[in-house]
């Protein structure tokens, strides 16, 4: 028998469920953004309050209820043991016919009411800012994206361990297991294998998940069957047919890679080996080959591998006072320059921001942070990409104080005219955030605006929060990689004083392991620079 405890606690339940489901349901990809996932938190925090007050409402009703029930049932037990001698007095005959007509009725409404929705109306009114499918497929892509290029296990995700950071976040089976679907929708067999394995190592421990055995080495050695490891693929539809003999596919499957590998073995006139015992790891089978042709010196740039700062490069690297040449803004006050790169030449610049200007630029930038995007070379349209993964927004200079003042500081110290320049671009990297190996100049044809206002001549790149771990700025070409320092800036050129692009310029953002990343540029154009950056006399100069 059902109890209205037991339909409270089914109703908790759904709303519960609705929340979940709801946490991804808005379009634009926020897990690019910290900045605006920490919106959601506060949005969750409210949301959890509105479920506390909701189960309170439902208790209260309960109660009632349950007091109704406790008072009619001693008056039933009186009544029914000689009904003719209740009511043979008039007053049980009175209150038994107002029960029946009024507080019965009065207890009908009490049950009817439905304390949800308020609850409900809550979601309602957030729901438009939660975020998509689309966003949490993202975000487990993010993850993947972390994994490989900072070579974590999928064990040291699923236990919240990753270098230099101690947490309680962990992974469940489940969410394991749809990380490893996630991957397989797909046809991402690689991260699905890693993600399959690691659901299934923890079911197999003893933790308690909703996800059956016989569904993940279903998902498992189909996966594994894809990568082309065939013996294990058949050791695995073996365990799942002993745990599912009636499986629907699994009989099937099995005799077709048996076949399979039988038909291989002859053709290669080899004996049959058994599938190693060895569990799958990071390792195992060997990443797919993608359309970045930098992407093992990029990644290893990334974790701090290949730097090529030898000895004799860092004697030829010195800090310096900058006053811009004299500029007047700049005599009493001159800022720290420290060389990072000798060629290309790379500096930076130290407490080029101060905090109080971080604040307001990204109080300015949060509102209007959208998907950041980049020029098709095909077609010019500007579009989003899966190699550059932040939010950002463009700021103007008459917006605000403090972004003119910014735009006037990169002037002074760089020599070159903002006027052509343009505005002030603000990112903020989120889960997994990265801009793979790019060039920041335009290579020909131009699009209108180049043509007009000339190429993207020089970067100025401002690190506006110090990030723990990952997110360094790395440059394949001459295995240099830069790290985030809040409040100091870098800068370079992307052209030859001859206007010809610097390809060794070609840099990334790596993604963000852990922490926020936040940072602004400015691209300083060639119109307007000729008097003061003058042509040289070779290509190169």
């Amino acid at each position: 028998m059902v109890t209205e405890l037991d339909k409270m606690r089914n109703r908790v339940f759904c709303i519960s469920w609705v929340l979940l489901c709801c946490c991804w349901s808005t379009r634009g990809e926020i897990f690019t953004s910290i900045g605006q996932m920490t919106d959601l938190i506060h949005t969750e925090k409210e949301l959890v309050h509105s479920l506390r007050e909701y189960i309170k409402a439902e208790e209260s009703k309960l109660a009632a209820v349950k007091s109704w029930a406790s008072k009619l049932d001693a008056l039933t037990r009186l009544s029914t043991s000689d009904p003719e001698g209740y009511l043979a007095h008039p007053v049980n005959a009175y209150k038994l016919m107002k029960r029946l007509n009024t507080e019965w009725s009065e207890l009908e409404s009490l049950v009817l009411q439905n304390p949800s929705d308020g609850f409900i109306g809550n979601i309602s009114v957030h729901r438009q800012y939660f975020p998509d499918a689309e966003d949490e497929t993202g975000a487990a892509k993010a993850l993947m994206r972390l994994q490989d290029t900072y070579q974590l296990d999928s064990e040291a995700f699923s236990k919240g361990k990753l270098p230099g950071v101690h947490s309680n976040a962990v992974l469940t089976v489940d969410d394991c297991f749809d990380m490893g679907k996630t991957a397989y929708n797909d046809a991402d067999y690689y991260h699905a294998v890693l993600w399959f394995q690691q659901a299934l190592k923890q079911l197999d421990d003893g933790e308690e998940a909703v996800v059956t055995k016989a569904e993940i080495l279903d998902y498992l050695s189909y996966s594994v069957y894809q990568m082309g490891d065939i013996p294990r693929a058949i050791e695995l539809t073996r365990r799942l047919v002993a745990v599912d003999p009636s499986h629907e596919r699994a009989g099937g499957n099995l005799r077709y890679f048996e076949r399979l590998l039988s038909k291989q073995l002859n053709e290669m006139n080899q004996a049959y080996q058994p599938a190693s015992e060895e569990p799958i790891q990071l390792g195992t089978y060997t990443r797919p080959k993608d359309h970045l042709p930098e992407r093992e010196s990029y990644e290893a740039l990334c974790r701090g591998e290949g730097l090529q700062m030898t000895e004799a490069r860092r004697s030829r690297l010195f800090c310096r006072y900058q006053d811009g040449r004299g500029n007047p803004r700049l005599l009493l006050k001159p800022m720290k320059e420290e060389d990072e790169w000798d060629s290309p030449h790379i500096v930076r610049y130290l407490e080029m921001l101060s905090d109080e200007e971080i604040e307001k630029i990204k109080e300015l930038a949060k509102p209007r942070l959208a998907r950041a995007t980049v020029r098709d070379p095909k077609t010019g349209v500007l579009t989003t990409a899966n190699y550059r993964v932040s939010k950002s927004a463009w700021l103007e200079g008459e917006e605000d104080p403090v972004i003119e003042r910014v735009n006037q500081r990169i002037e002074d110290i760089t020599g070159l005219t903002v006027q052509t320049a343009e505005l002030l671009q603000v990112a903020n990297y989120g889960v997994g955030g990265q801009y793979e190996p790019h060039f920041d100049f335009s290579r020909r044809p131009f699009d209108i605006s180049l043509k007009v206002d000339g190429n993207r001549l020089a970067t100025f790149l401002n690190y506006m929060s110090d990030v723990e771990a990952g997110g360094a700025t790395v440059f394949p070409d001459f295995g240099a990689a830069i790290w985030p320092r809040k409040g100091t800036s870098v800068f370079w050129y992307n052209l030859f004083r001859s206007g010809e692009g610097d390809y060794r310029t070609r840099h990334a953002a790596c993604p963000v392991l852990v922490g926020s990343k936040w940072v602004s540029n400015k691209w300083i154009h060639e119109r307007g620079q000729e008097f003061r950056r003058p042509c040289g006399l070779t290509e190169v100069d």
